[in-house]
């Protein structure tokens, strides 16, 4: 009788879940499938919440999963399943196929091309266990809202500390013959709380993310972080509509690259609905502006050996000299647009806004600012990627002579995203590394900020 998956190590249950997916492929072909993908995971996780002094709440997850996609010809069916037996399994394969062959024929349909495949698995320190649990994590948790709580007598109210540990394996493979799979991990502790003044209350947060638990800011940073955050923004003010240089924190500043990924994805591409339709080759930003994938940093949050179809990642410029290189495609939208994947099924990886030439942080950004807005916080969902056209909601500081004079609220920021992309002034040295897409603080030369 084999060992339950939750007793094996990590490499026992990669090399488990590689067997699942193989009778998945093997299920497949005897269905008569032409070809077939499927992808098995499983994953562990602890997350532990305080609020003012007491557990809130202790959340153990354990979750599995097995999704087949199958193809007859250029027909496609998919279908998944939480159950891992050789039934279940079956049942899945047999369901996937049902679909496809009720469903209507897609000359873009298909596995990516076999020549694309990942022929290694790279080691990139993905899997780093935190071995935690409950008790130890609520303490941690504790730490980082009283460092908050204590930090300053306006601080008078708490959303919470939450610790959270998460750890799991994912295998993937197709009927080309590929199967790859490693395990990876990730770890976070976050804090929010609220401050007031005699002008109302604020609330504001920080966290901390890392593959490795090692990595993470201590839990006392965080906690201070956040207090200090929420403590700024009391007695916040409005200004008047004005057009002024707008600096963005790195924390927002990702934002505005997400956009561009939004912008030279395949599906928006080739359905019409981006501004960079036919955009490779066009100045985008400055000609200074270097924009590339990383996937391969060891320990990096967005670092993968392969994309969600098998193909292998690689170092590449997205944007370089500021000229648009290139788009993120998976092998579907690529056929869509005549063209090949760029190994971005399931998303860019690392994508790293290298900082400008003069190699200023915040504080110097500002200073050559002088006079404009510091955006520390969006809201709201304002942007047409088909026009370019962005209007946010935004929070933040009103700067005068290059330094923070107070904190300013309720207004909305507007612009298109060309034009803001063209008037990129500088690139901060202060990366933000806690996501996928690492950037620093981002001066752009003229927004139009609306207030009273």
């Amino acid at each position: 009788m084999e060992k339950p998956l939750a007793s094996l190590t990590p490499e026992q249950r990669v090399a488990r879940l590689g067997e699942i997916v193989e009778s998945a492929l093997a299920e497949a072909r005897r269905l008569g499938a032409t070809a077939a993908d499927a992808v098995a995971s499983t994953s562990t996780g602890l997350e532990v919440t305080v609020r003012l002094g007491e557990v809130e709440t202790i959340e153990h997850t354990r979750d599995r999963g097995l999704g087949v996609t199958v193809y007859f010809g250029q027909r496609k069916g998919s279908a998944s399943t939480s159950d891992l037996g050789p039934s279940a399994v079956a049942e899945t394969v047999a369901a996937a196929c049902s679909i496809a062959r009720h469903t209507a024929e897609d000359p873009c349909a298909g596995l990516a091309d076999a020549a694309r495949m990942a022929r290694e698995v790279p080691e990139l320190e993905l899997y780093h266990p935190w071995p935690i649990d409950a008790e130890a994590a609520v303490a941690i948790a504790l730490r980082a809202e009283n460092a908050a709580r204590g930090a300053d007598a306006r601080i008078v109210n708490s959303e919470g500390a939450t610790v959270s540990r998460h750890e799991g394996e994912h295998v993937y493979g197709n009927s080309h013959g590929f199967l790859g799979g490693y395990p990876s991990s990730r770890h976070g502790v976050s804090c929010s709380v609220i401050a007031r003044d005699d002008a109302g209350m604020q609330r504001d947060y920080w966290w901390t993310a890392a593959r490795d638990a090692r990595r993470l800011e201590d839990a006392e940073l965080v906690g201070t972080r956040a207090a200090e955050r929420a403590v700024r923004r009391l007695s916040a003010r409005k200004v008047s509509t004005r057009t002024v240089p707008v600096a963005f924190t790195p924390e927002v500043a990702g934002g505005l690259i997400r956009h561009l990924v939004g912008a030279v994805s395949g599906g928006n591409l080739y359905r019409k609905s981006s501004f960079l339709v036919d955009g490779a080759g066009r100045q985008v930003f400055p000609d200074w502006v270097r924009i590339h994938e990383q996937p391969h940093l060891p320990g990096a949050l967005g670092s993968a050996p392969f994309d969600n179809e098998g193909v292998a990642t690689a170092a590449r410029d997205l944007v370089r000299d500021g000229v648009l290189q290139g788009y993120v495609l998976g092998s579907y939208s690529a056929r869509k647009l005549g063209l090949e994947t760029t190994g971005n099924a399931g998303g860019v990886h690392n994508l790293t806004v290298e900082p400008g030439p003069d190699g200023k942080d915040l504080e110097a950004i500002l200073a050559e600012m002088g006079s404009g807005l510091l955006v520390t916080e969006m809201m709201g969902m304002g942007v047409n990627l088909t026009t370019g056209d962005y209007s946010r909601g935004a929070s933040g500081f009103w700067v005068e002579g290059g330094a923070v004079a107070y904190p300013v609220e309720e207004i909305t920021i507007a612009g298109s995203l060309p034009e803001m992309y063209r008037g990129v002034r500088q690139l901060g040295t202060d990366v933000d590394t806690r996501g996928n897409i690492r950037c620093g603080s981002v001066l752009i030369d003229q927004m139009t900020v609306a207030g009273d």
